[in-house]
């Protein structure tokens, strides 16, 4: 696992980084997934969110939100109730 730059550590925290992905009523499908892919190729910090109802509690998320990061190969920066961060690493 790559270490992550202080500095992406924070703008994943910051507020001025937008949603750009969300995980809707139809869950982490093929398209959400090839959807993530492609924005980490043309950026390297992305945020995603899960609509209430997705998951059952905090673990579950982190289920979600580090499956998404294995099937895209990128790292998982940061976590927070329903959104997540994710680093394409370069």
């Amino acid at each position: 696992m790559a270490s992550i730059p202080r500095s992406v550590t924070n703008l994943a925290k910051s507020e001025r980084l937008e949603v750009s992905a969300r995980i809707g009523r139809d869950g982490v499908s093929e398209a959400l997934i090839k959807e993530i892919s492609d924005q980490l190729s043309r950026n390297p910090l992305i945020k995603i969110k899960a609509n209430k109802g997705i998951a059952t509690n905090g673990e579950h998320r982190r289920e979600i939100f580090s499956e998404i990061a294995r099937t895209t190969e990128s790292i998982l920066v940061f976590q927070r109730g329903n959104v997540a961060v994710l680093w394409a690493g370069k």
